[in-house]
């Protein structure tokens, strides 16, 4: 049997390319029921904007081949049952690795560079690249290993705010549609908005870069005041008219995703992050025999 760790290293690899590949099957049904949509608007460029981005899917599909030229930053969410005994250091490493496998095998563009002189390490990995973030689940014997690329046009749109508690939910909203306006069509609507609440101000920006990247279109948060912000919000930004690619239309956006936290008396974070249309991610499950399962796509 393969050594748990070369495991992660091969799955991790996999993953990256799946995920550029393959659009998740909720992201594919929701650019479905936007051309729905825009049809019964009888927008026409909405229209052939959203059948050129299934087409651009339905090509990669047949040809086997990327979504998107931006393979993106890559970004892994590892899970790891506390019946494991696990190193997390060789995780990590193991994931850096299985990024330059996947950069240097398939081959893929390279995207980090170092923040000042912008060279380029051509391995898609760097100084904290890539992005890990683990957290441990309970009573479990798997790994729960996901991946999400996180390219730079919708990246490039994260924005913060420390409002005053005064501003309650109103401040929230106006803040959240500031965000929608000024990033306009850059992040290649329509668009997955990941909102994190409270906390501090980095868990705020982790909990929106959460929300936008691995919540799937359709699911609502449980605590229901925080679902039916979602609900308001999703429906506020479609009635923006920004449309997808920015070109006009009702389907701004896809999903509106909240994550929170409780914060402090005296503040309010809250946090925006954006995901362009793609919402790319996969995921896997290793168990303790060894064996992998693949999450849907």
């Amino acid at each position: 049997m393969q050594n748990l760790y070369d495991i992660i290293e091969i799955v991790g690899r996999d993953l990256y390319l799946r995920a550029l590949k393959d659009i998740p099957r909720d992201v594919r049904e929701a650019l479905s029921k936007g051309l729905e949509a825009e049809k019964r608007d009888g927008n026409l460029t909405a229209q052939q904007v959203l059948f050129t981005i299934l087409e651009n899917i339905r090509t990669a599909d047949d040809r086997d081949m990327l979504v998107c030229q931006d393979t993106g930053l890559p970004i892994y969410k590892v899970l790891i049952g506390t019946k494991l005994h696990i190193d997390v250091a060789q995780v990590k490493e193991r994931l850096r690795k299985a990024c330059e496998r996947a950069t240097l095998e398939y081959p893929l563009r390279s995207n980090s560079v170092h923040p000042l002189t912008r060279r380029n390490t051509g391995t898609n990995t760097g100084q904290g690249i890539p992005v890990v973030t683990v957290a441990f689940v309970p009573d479990s014997d798997r790994i729960e290993l996901y991946m999400a690329p996180k390219g730079s046009g919708s990246e490039n749109m994260s924005f913060l705010k420390m409002l005053n508690p005064s501003e309650g939910t109103k401040g929230i909203k106006r803040f959240a549609l500031q965000c929608i306006f000024e990033s306009g069509a850059r992040p290649c609507p329509p668009m997955i908005v990941g909102i994190g609440l409270g906390g501090t101000s980095d868990v705020a920006m982790h909990l929106a870069k959460e929300a936008s990247t691995f919540r799937k279109i359709g699911s609502s948060n449980p605590d229901p005041d925080v679902a039916r912000l979602e609900k308001e919000l999703l429906e506020k930004i479609n009635q923006t008219g920004l449309g997808p690619q920015g070109l006009g239309g009702t389907t701004t956006a896809l999903a509106v995703n909240i994550e929170w936290a409780h914060t402090h008396i005296s503040q309010n974070p809250v946090a925006v992050n954006i995901q362009c249309w793609r919402g790319e991610r996969a995921e896997a499950m290793l168990h303790a025999d060894g064996t992998v399962t693949h999450g849907a796509s």
